[in-house]
């Protein structure tokens, strides 16, 4: 007889049905006409009607069942009693199948934090490029992003009336990344995705001290994970402060999870604990191959200006 699933594979299970849900919410705002813009700190620090929704939803979803999870959302919204209609119950019954590691098996609720972006690439969201908007819930366990959901609401958007819209992206350190075909860049080229709206000098620099043969400017870091996996891109360069955790910490355990590599640009690794800062001061670099390569370009000029 099987054993009962831990509370890792089943806080994984539930986090996978409420990404699916969350991605909905998403389409809905969009196609409602409403995205109930407002400015945080800036024109490009913006939430919406989406980020709010989106954000009660996987939270108030996730402590309903797992009431010892450390959970810490993006946005910082008032409490209140959530609408039951945004509660969602379901798990995903494959996910519940899987082998996990037995390193796991022992992991007890209120040792797991959840970091939640309800809507990366929020100024792509409110600028109609679709593509490039993630919902993110990434599972740190000890300080380290072992476990991710990445949903894209409009995956396949561009591809008629009658393509089936989004998808949703998992994975877990020492079991795997599903959802996607794993694929790699050419042999020899290198091809850096890069931000889009939050460009300086720092971050060019530092993206043609990596000589590439292209660079790719989308917005958000999942969607920038998502690149790297799918041989879009062979690097994510981004030198300077701006990303949260909530940013790295799913895209990092997928990226992991297939062999990959995400750290500051030092190459120091992120911590999740529940006490840390939320801004990654120091930058990010990832790869799916051949980190060092990337890593040693980094200009001494960037890393002095960049520090944790």
């Amino acid at each position: 007889m099987a054993s009962s699933p831990t509370v890792l594979m089943r806080l994984m299970a539930s986090a996978y049905s409420v990404a699916h849900r969350a991605g909905t919410i998403v389409r809905n705002v969009v196609a409602g006409g409403d995205l109930g813009i407002v400015e945080k700190c800036g024109p490009n620090d913006l939430q919406t009607k989406a980020d709010r929704l989106v954000q009660m939803t996987i939270c108030s979803s996730l402590a309903r069942k797992f009431p010892r999870v450390t959970i810490i959302g993006e946005e910082d919204l008032p409490s209140h009693d959530v609408d039951e209609e945004l509660i969602e119950e379901g798990q995903c019954e494959e996910i519940l199948k899987k082998a996990f590691p037995p390193e796991y098996s022992s992991i007890k609720e209120e040792e797991l934090v959840v970091w939640v972006d309800p809507l990366d690439g929020t100024k792509e969201y409110t600028e109609g490029l679709l593509d490039h908007v993630t919902v993110l819930i990434g599972i740190a366990y000890e300080g380290k992003a072992i476990a991710g959901v990445i949903n894209q609401p409009f995956y396949n958007y561009e591809a008629g009336a009658d393509a089936v819209l989004g998808r949703t992206i998992w994975g877990v350190l020492g079991l795997g990344a599903f959802g996607f075909q794993l694929k790699e860049v050419p042999a020899g080229k290198r091809i850096i995705t890069t931000t889009r709206s939050h460009s300086n000098k720092l971050v060019n620099d530092c993206i043609s001290a990596m000589n590439p043969d292209s660079v790719v400017r989308v917005g958000g870091a999942g969607n920038k994970i998502i690149q790297l996996i799918e041989g879009k891109a062979s690097a994510y360069v981004f030198a300077s402060p701006g990303c949260k955790k909530w940013d790295t910490c799913a895209p990092e355990a997928i990226l992991h999870a297939v062999g990959g590599k995400l750290t500051d640009i030092h190459g120091n690794p992120f911590h999740y604990n529940k006490e840390v800062k939320h801004m990654n001061s120091a930058g990010v670099l990832a790869t799916l191959k051949n980190f060092d390569s990337y890593a040693s370009r980094v200009p001494e000029n960037v890393k002095q200006a960049l520090v944790s």
